[in-house]
């Protein structure tokens, strides 16, 4: 159980920081994808350029790069707003902690344990024992015991000796 504890703690804080750190992108950008594109094509053609192009040209568009850089991303925007992104990061974070928690905790569901003894009924002719149901299933043998118990008082299954048989 701890290991599943420190999975889920890992799990949980590895998806806030990631969230928090998309909304500070988004925030330093204002939210401006195309401005990002732009600036991604400008940096990709001063690379290009740098191979071919002449000592004047590259210095023309390095300052071109840092001017589109200055008028797409706005740190000063981003770092006020960095209470927002760790909260949007904590919620997520939550979120994913609370994901994890409701199905540690929740019992198993009837209607899977149903329909795994509906399928090993199948496989198996239609009959089959607490002991193919045990072997078979993920389930124990209490919960094997109530579910066949609940199918039986609902008329799906009838006692065959030892066994079941689907109605």
């Amino acid at each position: 159980m701890e290991g599943v504890n420190v999975q889920k703690l890992f799990l949980a804080v590895i998806a806030g920081c990631s969230s928090a750190l998309i909304a500070y992108s988004a925030l330093y950008v204002r939210g401006d994808l195309g401005g990002v594109m732009a600036y991604l094509r400008a940096r990709g053609a001063l690379r290009r350029l740098r191979e071919t192009g002449t000592e004047a040209e590259v210095t023309a568009a390095q300052a071109q790069l840092h001017a589109l850089g200055e008028r797409v991303g706005d740190p000063a925007f981003a770092a006020s707003l960095i209470p927002l992104a760790l909260l949007l990061g904590a919620l997520v974070a939550y979120l994913v902690w609370r994901t994890f928690a409701r199905r540690e905790l929740g019992s198993a569901r009837p209607d899977v344990q149903e329909r795994m003894v509906y399928r090993l009924a199948h496989r198996r002719g239609g009959r089959f024992t607490l002991d193919d149901l045990r072997a078979a299933s993920p389930l124990n043998d209490e919960q094997a015991r109530a579910v066949t118990a609940r199918l039986l008082d609902l008329g799906r299954l009838t006692r065959d000796g030892e066994g079941f048989r689907l109605s």
